[in-house]
């Protein structure tokens, strides 16, 4: 090897490794290519042809060990920048090292070959390569045919190698791997392994399509005769359709339906006998008939009339709930003893993972009904409900038929699940449509656009799932009688979890009660510190997580049971998410919490005001809504009206501006309760008076100071007491939604009822 170190450009090849001695076009399409062309042919005329390595997002370019030393002939500049270069390869060489400036510049050294074959050897490995070289051209893997004879007629071993390694179609890595090869003798015998492969591969492709042709001119053959036969059954009036036809008349004769519906089928598989059977229509006309017939017109379950078995059912399955479980109670007692068809449509209201679904299934289980679930999160097309008409390519019933074939039988339980959820665009309004539906007096003759006949579903006990009413329209709301779920206690939670959850996860994982134990306190403590929810879905997750845990360490021997205790939690779920946020509740000036209600619950807002020199420009920032913004600009009108009395200058409002700002600016945030908690922060942060750190507020604030009622008491109040606050002030206009919680939400905290702004300043501020 020669120690002489070489400087000169280099071109990155972006299609592949080349071989030494061989000339080719190369077009320099990017500057750094353009720029290394331009400074070679300024110097030696020499550069460096080097393929990269594959790299990684974020990684700098690396590039082989083993390039090709070559010359440029000659090069001409194109209109777009571009270059083409004719090259002349030479040698190999070895990448020293390299460096970018508007090029890429490279040392260099010189790789000296090995050829240790005898001369018998090297006879004897040149036939071997010419064969190859021969069988690679009858089987179409070279790049072209002109120059076969050219390369076949080499005598050197190396040069006839290099030559079929460039000529012959290769993986770009396997080309790299042969020029890395300095063996003369290694590297024929390589060439030879990957020609033999490839012609392996080959081989096997053509049997398969040697057998693929021969099985498609088989059943093409089949499809002629059966062709013939169709026609000659035709010709004596054998049609194969009359056994169709057959079968979709006694279908009709057992389905049980209206004259209207039975002279519609009718009518359609006469219309069906006389189209010719491999005609579009056909198809199109058979799979209406059978979904016609697979409709249960007549076919009904019997419903459990006895009340107290639907009354242990639903406690059973659900721990708490006990206002939602006595409505539903009374509107399965009406039922049974009034007989009616026209059932209530029920609407359950609440955060998620409070057991919205699992109530309408056990409703299903009470009354011995089928249940079928009809998703309607995202659903925006009318025809989702109302079908499509048939005679549309592809057409289908709507959702809430298909829902029926689904049950088989005309009474089902059918779950709306979010139907808060649906959106309308120009294919028409979903919601629109659902009116029919859900209207007792309307939907014992629902208009499927598929069927084009009256669908009876007077007998479909409907219940629907929301997380926010607020966006259901009016009129599909009043058809709907809504049972709100508030999100749960701790108590409640903990309930649930040991009664319900573990066993439920336990199963899940395979474990047996004496593998898997959970004690109270480790309950309690996956509540409050690696959960913040107003349902226990999440709490289910850390359980299932917890158990997973379990069993890796009872499979891996390190323990044989596994207890979880609140002292090794942490080993099973890690640190917790949420600490206790006593330390966060300190008296502040300008500092205000809130309580807000959400669709997933209940949550805590600190307000931030600040008071700055300026113009008497008001300020709001934290991505509040429209309705929020009015109550900013409420309560500072609130305090702008009291100035006289708060003895505030005649200029302090044009001297000064005002900030108030909500954290968690990228969360969007709206609602009217927000009022005198503002009204409150600008009052604190005027006049430098602390606000407690343990008091929290929500009501919405009138020009003249008045508190207004709110929504979702329940939820706030749960989120106040998970936070650490000890009072909270409520509009007293919400007495009656105050006197209807239980004891347990509203253990431990002190509830205040304000009616206007003087009392609220004076049980918040610190005096």
């Amino acid at each position: 090897m020669s120690d002489k170190i070489l400087e000169m450009t280099m071109i990155c090849l972006d299609d592949g490794a080349v071989m030494p001695e061989l000339s080719f076009y190369l077009d320099a399409t990017k500057r750094e290519a353009c720029e290394a062309v331009s400074r070679a042919v300024k110097g030696d005329e020499y550069v460096f042809l080097v393929n990269p390595l594959p790299k990684s997002a974020g990684e700098s370019a690396a590039f082989c060990e083993i390039g090709v030393i070559a010359r440029i002939k000659q090069f001409v500049r194109l209109q777009n920048k571009s270059m083409r270069v004719l090259i002349q390869t030479e040698r190999r060489a070895r990448l020293m090292e390299y460096k970018k400036d508007s090029c890429y510049i490279c040392k260099v050294q010189e790789v000296e070959e090995i050829n240790d074959m005898s001369e018998d050897e090297d006879k004897a490995v040149q036939s071997l390569l010419r064969d190859r070289l021969k069988e690679a051209v009858e089987c179409g893997m070279v790049k072209n045919n002109v120059l076969y004879r050219e390369i076949r007629a080499f005598k050197s071993v190396r040069k006839l190698v290099d030559s079929m390694a460039d000529y012959i179609t290769i993986p770009d890595e396997n080309r790299q791997e042969l020029l890395e090869m300095l063996n003369v003798k290694e590297r024929a015998l390589r060439l030879i392994e990957l020609i033999d492969e490839a012609l392996e591969i080959g081989r096997i492709k053509k049997e398969i399509m040697e057998k693929v042709n021969q099985e498609t001119a088989e059943n093409q053959r089949k499809y002629v005769l059966r062709e013939q036969m169709s026609i000659i059954k035709k010709e004596l009036g054998e049609d194969s359709v009359d056994a169709n036809v057959k079968e979709f008349q006694e279908r009709l004769d057992k389905a049980g339906c209206s004259q209207e519906v039975y002279d519609k089928i009718e009518k359609e598989i006469n219309y069906y006998k006389s189209i010719p059977q491999n005609s579009a229509e056909s198809s199109v006309s058979a799979n209406y008939i059978d979904v016609m017939l697979s409709y249960p017109w007549n076919v009904s379950t019997e419903d459990n009339n006895d009340i107290k078995s639907a009354i242990d059912i639903l406690d059973r399955d659900h721990y708490g709930l006990q206002e939602v479980k006595d409505r539903v109670v009374d509107y399965l007692a009406v039922h049974i003893l009034s007989n009616k068809g026209d059932l209530p449509i029920i609407c359950l209201v609440g955060p998620p993972g409070t057991g919205k679904t699992s109530i309408a299934r056990s409703i299903a289980r009470a009354t011995a009904r089928k249940y079928v679930r009809l998703s309607l999160g995202g659903v925006r097309d009318e025809a989702e409900i109302r079908g499509h008409r048939k005679t549309y390519v592809g057409a289908m019933p709507g959702r809430v038929v298909q829902s029926m074939i689904k049950a088989k039988v005309n009474n089902p339980l059918i779950l709306l699940d979010e139907i808060d959820k649906v959106s309308s665009d120009y294919k028409g309004d979903v919601s629109s449509a659902l009116l029919e539906v859900l209207d007792g007096e309307q939907n014992s003759e629902f208009n499927d656009h598929y069927f084009g006949v009256p669908v009876d579903l007077s007998n479909v006990l409907f219940i629907a799932t929301a997380n926010d009413i607020s966006g259901i329209p009016g009129p599909l709301l009043d058809r709907m009688e809504v049972i709100n779920i508030a999100g749960y206690t701790e108590n409640e939670k903990y309930n649930i979890a040991k009664l319900y959850l573990i066993d439920k996860v336990r199963d899940k994982n395979g474990l047996t009660k004496s593998q898997f134990k959970v004690d109270a306190s480790a309950i309690r403590e996956i509540i409050r510190h690696y959960t913040r929810e107003a349902g226990v879905r999440d709490l289910e997750r850390n359980i299932d997580k917890v158990c997973r845990k379990a069993c890796r360490k009872i499979l891996t021997g390190e323990l044989d049971e596994a207890k979880v205790t609140k002292k090794n939690l942490s080993e099973f779920l890690g640190p917790g998410k949420y600490k206790d946020e006593t330390g966060d509740l300190k008296n502040k000036v300008g500092a205000v919490r809130g309580l807000a209600w959400t669709s997933v619950g209940g949550v805590t807002l600190e307000i931030e005001v600040n008071v700055l020199p300026g113009t008497g420009s008001l300020q709001l920032t934290g991505k509040m809504g429209d309705v929020m913004k009015e109550s900013a600009y409420a309560g500072m009108s609130y305090i702008r009206s009291r100035k006289e009395s708060l003895a505030l200058g005649d200029d302090y409002f044009a001297k000064h501006d005002f900030h108030i700002h909500i954290p968690e600016g990228a969360v969007p945030k709206d609602g009217p309760s927000a009022g005198i908690t503002m009204a409150t922060a600008l009052y604190s942060a005027i006049f430098g008076v602390p606000v407690k750190g343990r008091i929290a507020m929500t009501g919405e604030i009138t020009l003249r100071g008045e508190v207004l009622p709110i929504g979702g008491l329940k939820e706030k109040l749960l989120a106040a007491k998970m936070m650490g606050v000890k009072q909270v002030l409520i509009p007293a206009k919400n007495e009656s939604d105050y006197l209807e919680l239980e004891d347990d939400i509203c253990s431990g905290l002190d509830v205040q009822l304000v009616d206007d702004m003087d009392k609220v300043l004076k049980m918040a501020l610190v005096r």
